[in-house]
């Protein structure tokens, strides 16, 4: 019987994600309102009944640290765990994870105790939805050490991915990592017997998708070296020296690792189809339970909007935006195309008068405000008649209590905007 680890890489600095990375590690990112990025592949794998899962990371781990312990506890019975391991000083490593491979490395004195027969390893910073228990039996069918899961791209996105050439048995003969836009790759085109319904839209290449399953003893073998990354170094190498096939998923699959990424892919949300679907009752998306109540909708007006819990909207206007838990969004305000990922608390009569002394907005939207093409991140308080978005968008850059990333307002955790700024 198979028994297999799942282990999802939660990344480095974050950079690309920056400034939601500031104080979180990627994985920790809120995504879709009321869950974090983290919340996908674990998921994937609870739903495929893959429930030994371990989460490696090193940067700003507190807050990932936190919402695993409280969103994922397994009984006893089930031997399920969710577990995060940090970088961590031992006799035999004494630095930081070197890239994903080290990372994986490093720990296998806590996979082994394990015993697993393959290891699935997935990405902190991917939105999709796979069935990773037909993944793994065809990569048993199939023979393979190793089994990469790719995806169809057209040609015009080949330079931004891990490219795959196979044969018509789905055997991973070459890889080439984002080939020039002017190389010729023709060759490279996926063999008509494997083609997935997609090719026919023109995605006549296949791009890794940075999900691998190892047989065990692969796994060990190919990091019995000192390579680093898996992506660069270690799938490279092993196509020469393992049996690697390519599992072609042919769904709905993005990097939301960068701030433009995340910011479509989190407002598609809002679309009467969705690409990314969270009403599957089947497999659902978990998350952290907060019990928080129902949320207060009083005389506003939404037009493709999500709300999660908690919120309170008074005489608000909001089109094809995200709120996030605990929002609080006063009377006059004008949202749109606007993340909103809210509060971790409420505030209290006591605070608010203390804020009112103080001269600082509650947390919150203000009255009066008029935000467009902003990610407004967690606790802050934007104050009255504010405008972000309405005029020319500043370059590019660090402005403090904000900053442009890809033309898109990132207002940062626990930001002070005061009354009537205009950004």
């Amino acid at each position: 019987m198979s028994r297999v680890l799942s282990i999802i890489l939660g990344g480095g600095k974050g950079t690309r994600l920056y400034p939601l990375t500031k104080e979180r590690s990627k994985p920790a990112v809120p995504f879709g309102g009321k869950h974090r990025i983290v919340d996908i592949p674990i998921s994937n794998c609870i739903n495929s009944g893959f429930n030994q899962i371990y989460i490696l990371t090193q940067f700003n781990s507190a807050s990932l640290h936190m919402h695993v312990a409280r969103a994922y506890n397994f009984d006893t019975f089930s031997g399920g765990f969710v577990e995060i391991l940090a970088a961590e000083q031992t006799f035999e490593h004494s630095g930081w994870y070197e890239g994903t491979a080290d990372a994986v490395r490093k720990n296998f004195q806590h996979f082994k105790t394990q015993k697993p027969t393959h290891y699935i390893i997935l990405s902190g910073d991917q939105l999709y939805r796979m069935d990773l228990e037909d993944f793994l039996q065809r990569h048993e069918k199939s023979g393979a050490d190793i089994t990469i899961a790719t995806t169809a791209v057209p040609h015009s996105e080949v330079s931004g991915l891990g490219i795959l050439k196979t044969d018509n048995a789905g055997t991973i003969t070459e890889f080439m990592e984002k080939p020039a836009p002017t190389k010729n790759i023709d060759d490279w085109k996926i063999p008509p017997v494997a083609r997935p319904l997609s090719a026919v839209d023109g995605k006549e290449y296949l791009a890794s998708m940075g999900i691998y399953i190892f047989n065990a003893a692969a796994m060990e073998g190919s990091l019995d070296n000192e390579l680093t990354d898996f992506g660069k170094e270690v799938i490279p190498a092993a196509i020469k020296n393992y049996n690697v096939k390519a599992y072609v998923y042919d769904g709905y699959w993005e990097d939301i690792g960068t701030i433009r990424n995340f910011y479509d892919a989190t407002l598609d949300l809002t679309s009467i189809k969705p690409k990314f679907n969270f009403y599957d009752e089947d497999a659902p998306i978990y998350t952290h339970n907060r019990n928080l109540p129902s949320s207060k909708i009083n005389m506003a007006t939404l037009d493709q909007v999500n709300t999660s819990e908690g919120c309170v909207i008074t005489n608000a206007t909001i089109k094809r935006s995200v709120i996030g838990i605990r929002s609080t969004i006063e009377s006059g305000a004008y949202l749109e195309g606007v993340i909103c990922m809210g509060a971790d608390c409420y505030e209290t009569d006591t605070e608010r008068a203390y804020n009112i002394e103080a001269g600082i907005p509650n947390i919150g939207i203000g009255e009066r405000c008029v935000i467009r093409k902003a990610i407004i991140d967690k606790n802050a308080r934007i104050g009255k008649d504010v405008s972000i978005g309405m005029g020319k968008t500043p370059d590019d850059g660090d402005y403090g209590w904000y900053h442009v990333v890809d033309g898109i307002y990132v207002i940062t955790k626990n930001a002070c905007v005061p009354n009537n700024t205009v950004i």
